[in-house]
């Protein structure tokens, strides 16, 4: 079973070494990484270049290193374009300041899923699993707040992002399945979620819980930056997938519960 995991940098020379250095070191050999570059002015170029040329001189496990740098309309075009490159069984994005909890990371998810799929005679549409943040400079700052069910399904995330989305192995053929829709500018990645799920309850195929953490993620990005603006957005990303009244019903039980807790 081959992994294909995607990077999205620009501007990434800080944070891009941590997120190659992990995928190096995974000791499960077939992985291909794609890099997408939205055409970096600084020196994320030139270390992608150098982190070719070490894995494909045989440092680490040999893993394949394909990429390419040019503009882009954006992160989720991007991520388009690391879905078409893919060919791995199973696609994840792991971002610039992203990382692998450890380096059997990749090896465990992958036992897990062969057991599954000998279990059921189909491997299954997502894999899935638990979220360590990190700062800007690879410290553990804690687990992240939401914890994913031990039963997912399409309809978990009226109930919020239970799953982060580097947390999210999609199957690739659904995952192109169901490429990102570049009209949302900060939650195309909850729709993408939303999307694939959609199509294992339509295939019957089951979403395995890893029951481990499986990424280290950069607390921050596009959507902590517009925090306001993500948060319209994946309102409408609710309301198109679960109908108005049952998102307005699930936004007021949040603002309760919010107003529940600072009274703690």
């Amino acid at each position: 079973m081959r992994f294909s995991i995607v990077t999205v940098t620009f501007r990434a020379e800080h944070t891009f070494p941590r997120t190659a250095q992990s995928v190096m070191e995974q000791d499960y050999a077939d992985v291909e990484h794609l890099i997408i570059d939205g055409g970096s002015n600084d020196g994320t170029r030139r270390l992608i270049e150098q982190y070719e040329h070490d894995s494909n001189s045989g440092q680490g496990h040999g893993h394949s290193v394909r990429w390419l740098s040019e503009p882009d309309k954006g992160i989720y075009d991007a991520m388009n374009k690391g879905l078409r490159m893919a060919t791995g069984q199973y696609v994840c994005f792991l971002n610039a300041g992203d990382k692998f909890p450890s380096p059997q990371t990749l090896s465990e998810i992958a036992r897990k899923a062969a057991e599954a799929q000998t279990a059921d005679q189909a491997w299954p549409a997502v894999l899935y699993g638990d979220t360590n943040i990190v700062d800007d400079d690879g410290r553990y700052l804690g687990p992240r707040h939401l914890t994913p069910p031990d039963v997912l399904t399409w309809r978990s995330f009226l109930q919020g992002m239970l799953v982060c989305h580097q947390a999210f192995y999609a199957r690739t053929d659904l995952a192109q399945a169901a490429p990102y829709d570049l009209s949302y500018r900060f939650s195309a990645d909850v729709d993408w979620c939303i999307r694939v799920m959609r199509q294992a309850d339509e295939k019957g195929l089951r979403l395995l819980h890893l029951h481990q953490p499986v990424v280290d993620y950069l607390n921050e990005g596009q959507t902590t930056k517009n925090h306001r603006a993500s948060l319209k957005e994946r309102f409408r990303v609710m309301r198109h997938h679960y109908g108005l009244g049952r998102t307005l019903a699930m936004h007021a039980w949040f603002l309760v519960r919010a107003v529940l807790r600072k009274m703690k």
